[in-house]
């Protein structure tokens, strides 16, 4: 069968070396792709939220599958289109997707189906939003309403922060629409971890735990990112959290999208938070995570077509997902200065000696192929990521990866998966 992955991420990269290792697939497509996804799949120069060219090139190609990475090409119907067309696709609708593409929705269907998350209160004006803060106890978050690639909360901690990040939201326009009203919840304090699940709009089952590293530098100190690494399994994700979880959160959440006319099929990702009351729920996203999709496949042991199969045709009850007992750690390499300002176009190096290591692999993100070299495209440019026995040993193989890269003012954490090696060493 022929593949199409939509996305240029490592999230993509990731996806299309797993679906690359199903005996079924014959031929793998990625749309736009980036330079380490072209020696793997024919890249296609059209962009992921170009939908009109996208279904044309489905059609043309007689692509069996269609896989959609990032959620701006899922807000913007691309499932919905490419179902009109009679093309299979994986991923939710539209209206499905409004759990991750609005933020004001997702707590109003937290707060219909009792699923447990932060108190909060929705604004379309900055003024009000700051008499209201002024009456709160800090810390507080604030959130922009739509997609801001990951980097849409914000944790103010006292007046001058508050009126600096409505300003910047909902004065500025800083993320255009997305800011245009804004969600204020109290701070949850707890660890916290990413839960991914395949839905086939009834079956929920959850995949291995992993815990992203939002902020840029160590100890998460600065501004929110797309994500600077992750690991799985997250040590503290007790088996009382992952039944709770399932029947408090997931299901419920399934059946409220269902009973509002929005049956959910893909990945629903939960963004949790472990209180002292037990998991609460930061945020939904309707995709794939990036970089928890990094250190959640290589774990995987089931054909993943045969799981997106599954949930194209509502047959996910007869599967039965395996996985690795084993650990994984993506250390993320990013352009110095990101997430704010960064230069691209520097030159790559080293690639070719971390291939010949052992149970590690480079996912790219932001890089492209230009004059014969592998140069920096984006903020976060590649995702190191090794497995091993251990969450320790497995970071150590990671870091050593690391070390065979160079780029000009490359950044990198370096405590990636310290909380889950400190939890096991307990």
């Amino acid at each position: 069968m022929k593949v199409l992955v939509i996305g240029s991420g490592g999230r993509e990269h990731a996806l299309v070396w797993k679906i690359m290792q199903s005996p079924k697939v014959s031929q793998i497509y990625c749309a736009p792709g980036n330079a380490g996804i072209s020696k793997l799949a024919q890249c296609i120069d059209i962009d992921a939220d170009c939908i009109e060219k996208l279904v044309d090139f489905a059609q043309e190609e007689k692509i069996y599958l269609t896989v959609v990475g990032p959620e701006l090409a899922l807000s913007k119907g691309i499932v919905n289109e490419f179902n009109r067309k009679g093309l299979r696709i994986f991923g939710p609708s539209k209206k499905a997707t409004e759990i991750e593409s609005s933020k004001v929705f997702s707590k109003y269907l937290m707060k219909k189906f009792n699923i447990p998350t932060a108190n909060y209160e929705v604004f379309q004006n900055s003024e009000k939003a700051f008499d209201y803060i002024k009456q709160q106890n800090f810390p507080l978050v604030i959130k922009a309403d739509g997609l801001a690639a990951g980097k849409g909360v914000f944790i103010v901690r006292n007046l001058v922060q508050t009126r600096d990040t409505l300003d910047a939201l909902m004065n500025e326009n800083k993320f255009g629409e997305a800011g245009r009203q804004v969600v204020i919840e109290e701070f949850l304090e707890g660890e916290e971890v990413s839960i991914l699940a395949f839905c086939d709009g009834k079956t929920v089952i959850p995949m291995v735990s992993s815990q992203d590293h939002k902020k840029i530098f160590d100890n998460d100190q600065g501004p929110n990112t797309g994500g600077m690494g992750a690991y799985s399994p997250v040590p503290f994700y007790l088996d009382e959290f992952k039944k709770r979880v399932l029947e408090e959160i997931l299901k419920p959440t399934v059946e409220g999208l269902q009973s509002e006319g929005r049956e959910y099929k893909g990945v629903l990702y939960a963004g949790l938070v472990l209180t002292k009351e037990g998991p609460k729920v930061l945020e939904f996203n309707a995709r794939f995570g990036d970089p928890e999709t990094q250190v959640i496949l290589p774990r995987l042991k089931t054909d993943l077509i045969d799981i997106l199969n599954a949930v194209i045709e509502e047959t996910l009850h007869k599967i039965n997902i395996e996985w690795e007992d084993n650990a994984a750690v993506c250390v993320v390499l990013a352009s110095g200065g990101y997430p704010g300002k960064y230069q691209k176009g520097k030159v790559i190096s080293g690639l070719e000696g971390l291939e010949k290591m052992k149970d590690i692999i480079v996912f790219h993100a932001g890089t492209k192929l230009q004059d014969g070299e592998i140069v920096t495209s984006g903020g976060r440019v590649l995702g190191i990521t090794a497995w091993d026995e251990t969450i320790s040993k497995a970071k150590e193989r990671a870091y050593k990866g690391v070390k065979e890269i160079y780029f000009e003012d490359m950044y990198y954490r370096k405590d990636i998966a310290d909380k889950g090696i400190k939890e096991k060493n307990k």
